[in-house]
């Protein structure tokens, strides 16, 4: 076995046990940060595909801002499991269903990619993924989009700033 396979999958136990602990947890916060594992395992997988890019991106957004946000607004909360409800019977069992249903449909996705694990996937070049191609992609085919966009947001952050002016 290789080292990128063995890395492919560690990281791939990482990313469960995480997410199990995610759903485990009693304590909300422990919960966030969990997430916060899920989403560096998410980009160690990136990296391993070669998409340098949107792991930096998930590393950034994901793990760093909106992580973030999830701790202070829990930690703002002070949520305790005194005054939590207790959840019914029937929803216990709905969920217990619906998670069901969604093991199943991993499942018959992983037994119809067995034979995806022979093919190799058609590359043009080993940069696919790097961030000097989708700049060069950007900046070139998809320039006047761009610049439409980057005027979108400035508009959204004048808005923004006079909305909250008053």
């Amino acid at each position: 076995m290789s080292t990128i396979q063995i890395l492919f999958f560690f990281l791939t136990a990482l990313a469960l046990f995480s997410a199990i602990m995610v759903l485990v947890s009693k304590n909300p916060v422990h919960s966030v940060l969990w997430l916060i594992v899920v989403f560096f395992a998410i980009s160690g997988h990136y990296v391993l595909l070669n998409a340098q890019f949107l792991a930096i991106v998930n590393l950034i957004v994901y793990a760093g801002a909106i992580m973030v946000l999830f701790l202070f607004v829990i930690m703002l909360m002070n949520l305790n499991s005194e005054a939590e409800p207790r959840k019914h019977i029937w929803m216990k069992m709905a969920g217990v269903i619906s998670g069901g249903c969604f093991l199943m449909v991993l499942v018959s996705l992983v037994r119809q990619a067995t034979d995806m694990q022979q093919r190799t996937a058609l590359m043009g070049s080993g940069n696919v993924g790097l961030i000097k191609n989708l700049g060069k992609a950007l900046f070139s085919d998809y320039v006047v989009p761009f610049e439409i966009s980057s005027v979108l947001f400035l508009s959204a952050m004048v808005g923004a700033i006079v909305i909250g002016k008053k």
